[in-house]
């Protein structure tokens, strides 16, 4: 996955988790819906967290292609 791969399906989660959130509003969400949406935070950190990479990569010339995705508790424990 390139960059713009990745920028684009970050784009098609973002689009997911406000349609969930704007119909939140209110009423809140059945479970599936917020476990829908707890999985697409945990996948845009884990997308933002592999562009970061990347770019850090191609910045120091290195190859961009060596980056990974890192598992959900290494991304999500950067927010502490």
């Amino acid at each position: 996955m390139d960059d713009q791969d990745l920028i684009e399906h970050i784009d098609k989660l973002v689009a997911e988790e406000h349609g969930l959130r704007e119909r939140s509003e209110g009423q809140g969400l059945a479970d599936d819906d917020r476990d829908r949406l707890a999985k697409i935070e945990v996948a845009l950190d884990q997308c933002w967290d592999l562009l970061r990479q990347r770019r850090g990569l191609r910045h120091r010339g290195e190859d961009p292609d060596d980056a990974s995705v890192r598992d959900p508790g290494t991304v999500e424990g950067y927010r502490q």
